[in-house]
C-alpha cells in the first residue's frame, strides 16, 4: 500500500443504528401483508391458516372499484397539473432572478412542513365560505397543494444541471422559445418529469387527511379503507386492500427515484466525457 493512502473504515455503530431504525420503521408495516393471508377475521398468533379469500372478495365489491376509479382520476389529474406547474416553477427559479425569490420558494415549500390537518381545516373553511360544494374537485385542489412542492423539489436538480448553451444554440439557429423547449429542454429534463409524475401520483393516491376534510359523497380508496375499519368483519379485506396499495406505492416510488437517479448519472457521465 502506498504511503499516504487512506482506507475508509466502516462505521459499525452507524450501521447498527441504521439496521435498528429500519426494523422499527418497517416491521409494523410487514404485519399488514402477513395477516392479509390469515384465514380468520382476528389478528392474532398463531395464524389460523393461509387463504386468498380476502383478495378474491375485493374483486366482487363495486364500492372498491368506484373508490379506485376516483383515486385514479384525482391522482392522474393532480400529477399532471402539479408536474406542469413544477416545470414552470423550477425553470423560473433556475433561470431568472426575481425580487423576493427566496421568500416565494419558501412559501411554495410550506406544505412540506405544515401539518396536513392545518391545510385541511383551512381549505374546508375557505370552500365553505365561498359556497363551493365538496367533491373530487376540492379533493384535487387540496392534493395539488401538497404535491406541488414535491414536484418542484424533484425537478429543480434537473434544471440546475441543465446546459444552457444548448438552448442558446437552438435560439441562434432560429428556433423560438416554444420549440426550443420541446426539442431541446424537454428531452433533457424528461427523466425528472417522469419521476415527478410518478411521485406526485403516488402521494395523491395515498393522501388521507386532505381527502378526509374535502371529500363529499365520492370517496377515494384511503377514505374507503377508513370507513371499513369500523366493522370487524371487514378488517381482513381492508388488510388485503392495504397490501395491494402498499405494494403499488412502493413500486411507483422506487421507479420514480430510479428514473431520477438514472437521469442524474447520465448527465454526470456526459459532463465527464465533455470535460475529457
Amino acid at each position: 500500500m502506498r504511503e499516504g493512502t487512506y482506507i475508509k473504515q466502516p462505521n459499525r455503530a452507524l450501521q447498527v443504528y441504521a439496521i435498528v431504525f429500519l426494523i422499527v420503521l418497517y416491521l409494523p408495516v410487514l404485519f399488514i401483508p402477513l395477516f392479509s393471508f390469515n384465514d380468520s377475521i382476528y389478528v392474532r398468533f398463531p395464524m389460523q391458516g393461509l387463504t386468498f379469500h380476502w383478495y378474491a372478495d375485493l374483486w366482487t365489491r363495486d364500492t372498491v372499484w368506484a373508490a379506485l376509479k376516483n383515486s385514479l382520476t384525482v391522482g392522474l389529474w393532480v400529477s399532471v397539473i402539479s408536474t406542469c406547474l413544477g416545470v414552470v416553477a423550477a425553470r423560473a427559479i433556475t433561470r431568472y432572478q426575481m425580487p423576493g425569490q427566496n421568500a416565494i420558494v419558501t412559501f411554495a415549500m410550506l406544505p412540506l412542513i405544515v401539518p396536513g390537518v392545518i391545510f385541511g381545516v383551512a381549505l374546508l373553511v375557505l370552500v365553505s365560505r365561498l359556497g363551493i360544494p365538496l367533491s373530487l374537485y376540492t379533493v384535487g385542489f387540496g392534493h395539488l397543494i401538497i404535491c406541488l412542492p414535491f414536484a418542484i423539489a424533484t425537478l429543480l436538480p434537473r434544471f440546475e444541471g441543465f446546459d444552457r448553451s444548448m438552448e442558446e444554440a437552438s435560439a441562434d439557429l432560429g428556433e423560438n422559445g416554444w420549440w426550443t423547449f420541446w426539442r431541446v429542454t424537454f428531452p433533457m429534463v424528461a427523466p425528472g418529469i417522469v419521476a415527478s409524475l410518478l411521485l406526485t401520483f403516488t402521494i395523491s393516491f395515498d393522501e388521507f387527511i386532505m381527502t378526509f376534510f374535502l371529500s363529499g359523497t365520492d370517496t377515494t380508496l384511503p377514505i374507503y379503507i377508513w370507513t371499513q375499519l369500523r366493522f370487524p368483519r371487514e378488517f381482513p379485506a381492508v388488510l388485503a386492500l392495504s397490501t395491494i396499495i402498499l405494494a403499488l406505492s412502493f413500486v411507483m416510488v422506487f421507479v420514480a427515484l430510479w428514473i431520477g437517479r438514472l437521469g442524474a448519472v447520465r448527465d454526470q457521465v456526459k459532463a465527464t466525457n465533455e470535460g475529457a
